[in-house]
Formats: C-alpha cells, sequence, structure tokens
C-alpha cells in the first residue's frame, strides 16, 4: 500500500461520521462512535481528538474500522495514492 495520510482526530471523526456513525460521547480527548447495522449489530469505534495524529494511532484505528467498513472504501481516505 502507500504511504499513510497526515490526519487530525477531527478529520477521521469525519470520516467515519460520512459512514453512519455517530459521535455518543467524550472522555477527555478521546470521542466514542457508534452505529447500529441494520441487522441490529452495534459496532463502536474510539478516537483520539488530537490535532495530528501519530501513524502508528492512524494505522491502529483504520485496523479497527476494517472490521466494519471494506479496506477497499477506507484506503483512499487513508492512503495516498
Amino acid at each position: 500500500m502507500s504511504r499513510l495520510k497526515v490526519l487530525s482526530g477531527e478529520e477521521i471523526i469525519k470520516i467515519f461520521m460520512s459512514y453512519g456513525f455517530d459521535m455518543v460521547s467524550q472522555r477527555g480527548s478521546h470521542v466514542k462512535l457508534k452505529r447500529e447495522t441494520e441487522e441490529g449489530v452495534k459496532q463502536t469505534l474510539t478516537i483520539p481528538k488530537h490535532q495530528e495524529l501519530d501513524k502508528g494511532t492512524i494505522r491502529a484505528v483504520y485496523r479497527q474500522a476494517s472490521r466494519y467498513i471494506s479496506e477497499k472504501d477506507l484506503a483512499d481516505k487513508f492512503y495516498e495514492d
């Protein structure tokens, strides 16, 4: 794959909100996002709301989200060409 983009927590939150996640709580700098599928499966992501996230953190968020959203859909938002 290509290089990871430099993303802020706010940018990542907007990406997941476009996939139907809603912000349900915030504790400190961490935001909890949730959505429920049509089958009733609850999906939760926790995103640190920092100005710039470390590459390892972005990679971990990507891996966590790929359980719910196909990597094909996520790749263009997280990786450069």
